[in-house]
């Protein structure tokens, strides 16, 4: 599973301050294998942190231009799919993804 820690996270903190926050603000595992996504102040820059099995492993991306899409909530976790996950970090609007065509009758 993807989540996203929703509001805005410091994100000076390393692997120990981000999987406290995952354990404690969050309620979840950061050893289950799941991705935390959390956003920085300018909305610019995220990290995900993850339990690849022998070790967290941690991925930053900063957008030249531009913000990455999130949610308005300021607190809680949203869920989200593989694809969702790869058009936010596309810098995508992910919440409304517009379909390249309609689709047309089958017969």
């Amino acid at each position: 599973r993807i989540w996203i820690a929703a509001g805005v996270t410091d994100l000076r903190r390393g692997f120990t301050g981000l999987s406290g926050m995952v354990q404690n603000a969050l309620q979840e595992n950061p050893f289950s294998g799941h991705v935390f996504v959390f956003r920085g102040r300018r909305g610019d820059l995220i990290i995900l942190l993850w339990w690849s099995g022998d070790g967290l492993c941690l991925f930053a991306k900063r957008l030249e231009r531009g913000k990455f899409f999130w949610p308005q909530a300021t607190s809680g976790t949203v869920a989200l799919t593989q694809a969702q996950l790869s058009m936010l970090l596309e810098g995508i609007d992910w919440r409304r993804p517009v379909r390249s065509y309609q689709p047309q009758m089958a017969v």
